[in-house]
């Protein structure tokens, strides 16, 4: 049985301790109320890793973050890491909630490898295709099937297989997958029948949650 697990706790267990770099760490284009919440990931890693460096292409936002007191912030393509430059080591690259939004998936995760050492750990979270509360959000709307459930940035749904098979191709192995529920960094914006559709379809089957967590390394090595 695939366990359900809550996201930013994975995160932050697996980032304990560690070297750590966060890709995406803007939450663009919501920076502000992140920071004002006091719910930006990016906060909650500087907590607990050893050190954590943080990568994003939003100028503003990142510049939002060094006027809040962050350090170790670089402009970078995520579609073209292998140009960032980087060459600290790391134990754990995290990629929270991004690869739904790249046009070029499996650009971004070449040039991850790039990054990696043998032992560093990538770890993706991301929206799951198979969502029983969005799927019943979407067959209430009509509309002619053109209004979609959908944030305005995402490009792509990935299950358990489309995201195996990608890391896969891009020569990385899985070494572990999980399920995640709805979180604290989504649940408060969503109407509450929401929250009860959500609890009705895990309780029904698990993989219909919000979200799937990919541990990753290099293959081949």
């Amino acid at each position: 049985m695939i366990p359900l697990r809550d996201r930013v706790s994975v995160i932050l267990d697996a980032c304990a301790g560690k070297r750590v770099l966060h890709l995406g760490c803007t939450n663009s284009p919501y920076t502000s109320e992140s920071l004002r919440a006091g719910s930006l990931l990016h906060g909650r890693l500087s907590q607990v890793a050893s050190t954590l460096h943080g990568f994003d292409n939003d100028v503003e936002s990142l510049e939002l973050m060094k006027q809040a007191g962050y350090g170790n912030l670089h402009v970078a393509d995520l579609e073209r890491l292998e140009e960032s430059g980087f060459r600290d080591e790391v134990d754990i690259i995290v990629a929270g909630e991004i690869i739904e939004h790249l046009s070029n998936p499996g650009r971004f995760l070449e040039g991850v490898k790039t990054l990696m050492g043998p032992e560093t750990v990538l770890l993706i979270t991301t929206i799951n295709a198979y969502s029983g509360m969005r799927f019943v959000q979407y067959a209430l709307r009509g509309r002619g099937g053109v209004s979609e459930p959908v944030h305005p940035d995402h490009v792509a749904y990935y299950s358990y297989t489309t995201l195996k098979l990608l890391i896969s191709r891009a020569g990385l192995i899985l070494e572990d997958f999980m399920f995640y529920d709805i979180g604290p960094e989504h649940k408060p914006y969503l109407p509450i029948h929401y929250w009860w559709l959500n609890a009705l379809s895990v309780r029904i089957s698990k993989q219909t949650c919000d979200g799937v967590i990919a541990f990753c390394k290099v293959g081949g090595r």
